[in-house]
């Protein structure tokens, strides 16, 4: 068995994902004209020539853009559905996806438009994928936490389909502190929190993570191993990170993806976890995460066995579910030695 075939069947969970971020250029056109939107862009391939962005906030201006062909609980249920199918071909079990409601109920696109399409194609991936999956809703960073207390709001009938909030957006500039009392009032109502630190934000925003938002999970964390403490601290925490290596080399956070920092992490003790965050816009969906990743880096059939083992202990799956997906995992290690 190959390498490449190994990481195909190995049981995972995807924990990084934003769903907006798997729209396809060929999704978005056929989109654009069911709702007769007229997009800035003749062709696929003109869409595909903007995606040559080199930082976060290029990727972040054609992504709003692109998100404005979404518009009717169908096209949800249909950028769900389409993300869906890929991820099961790649031995993805499980997704923990991020939705950035605020990106279009500021279109006036309706909360409950999103939700209930997106959930609508969670349940049809789990009936005829097998793929489970649960929702984080994400505040918009570079808004205000007014803005975010409202979508939280917005978000009350609909919690009981919501495992947690997160972070996510230009994250220079806007601190995780600047959102202390929305998150405490999230974690108040039961939710999980986690948060983007440390992608291009400095090691102080993942400090604050852990120490004013006292998240359960921390997105990205790069810059994490610029801080001896910090990575000290995240090892005898076993705090979960959701790395994603692709999306890393598009946004030039690594120049090379041999220099990703991915292996050092599991060295150091890390609890770190392979993800593709948004695959249509960087290159790749999980599997190539995890097949170019493994590749570059070298990585080890046991290290490639943690990192699928992390994203089913790392996720906010009953303890039940973990302990299964754990038991699958071993059972095709076994099956494949």
């Amino acid at each position: 068995m190959t390498d490449a075939d190994f990481i195909r069947g190995l049981p995972k969970a995807e924990l990084h994902l934003h769903i907006e971020g798997s729209l396809e250029p060929e999704l978005m056109f056929e989109l654009g004209r069911r709702n007769g939107i007229a997009l800035p862009f003749k062709s696929v391939e003109e869409v595909r020539a903007a995606y040559a962005f080199s930082n976060l906030q290029d990727f972040l201006d054609i992504y709003y853009q692109g998100a404005g062909v979404l518009l009717t609980e169908a096209d949800f249920h249909d950028l769900a559905m389409a993300y869906f199918r890929r991820v099961a071909a790649d031995g993805c079990r499980h997704v923990e996806l991020f939705f950035d409601p605020q990106t279009h109920t500021d279109r006036g696109v309706p909360f409950a438009t999103v939700i209930e399409g997106l959930t609508a194609g969670m349940a049809e991936a789990e009936r005829d994928l097998g793929v489970t999956s649960s929702l984080i809703l994400c505040f918009l960073r570079h808004l205000s936490e007014e803005a975010a207390f409202e979508t939280l709001a917005a978000a009350e009938p609909w919690l009981d389909k919501i495992a947690g909030v997160g972070l996510d957006s230009s994250e220079v500039g806007h601190p995780p502190s600047k959102f202390a009392r929305v998150f405490a009032a999230a974690k108040a109502k039961g939710l999980k929190v986690v948060a983007h630190a440390g992608e291009e934000g400095p090691p102080a925003y993942v400090w604050e993570a852990l120490d004013v938002l006292h998240v359960d999970r921390i997105d990205h964390g790069n810059r994490a191993l610029e801080d001896e403490g910090l990575v000290k601290r995240l090892a005898a925490e076993q705090m979960t990170l959701t790395v994603c290596p692709l999306s890393n080399l598009k946004l030039c956070v690594v120049d090379d993806l041999k220099a990703h920092p991915l292996k050092r992490m599991l060295g150091l003790g890390l609890k770190a976890t392979l993800n593709s965050d948004d695959p249509a816009y960087f290159g790749g969906y999980l599997g190539e995460n995890w097949t170019q990743t493994a590749e570059a880096l070298g990585l080890t059939r046991a290290e490639l066995v943690t990192l699928a083992k992390n994203s089913f202990t790392g996720s906010f799956l009953p303890e039940a579910a973990v302990k299964q997906r754990l038991a699958e995992i071993d059972a095709y290690v076994a099956g494949a030695a």
